[in-house]
């Protein structure tokens, strides 16, 4: 089992509680997940399209950012 990474000690006391099962489901768990599930998904959506005209320097200062923060 690989181990376990957490980002804080918040995250690793929540997914212990989780998997000590001190979480119940609520009666309206259901609705709220695919409320939040539809939320997620459009505010995830890439459907707008922008262009920009920026010096070579400052989109490698970007890249660079983006590869240090993880995005693409």
């Amino acid at each position: 089992m690989p181990k376990k990474r957490f980002i804080d000690e918040e995250e690793k006391e929540l997914i212990e509680a989780y998997e000590a099962g001190e979480f119940v489901e609520n009666k309206d768990s259901k609705q709220l997940k695919k409320m939040l599930e539809k939320a997620a998904s459009n505010y995830l959506k890439k459907n707008a399209r922008i262009n920009i005209r920026i010096s070579e320097a400052d989109l490698h200062g970007l890249k660079i950012r983006a590869a240090e923060e993880g995005l693409p």
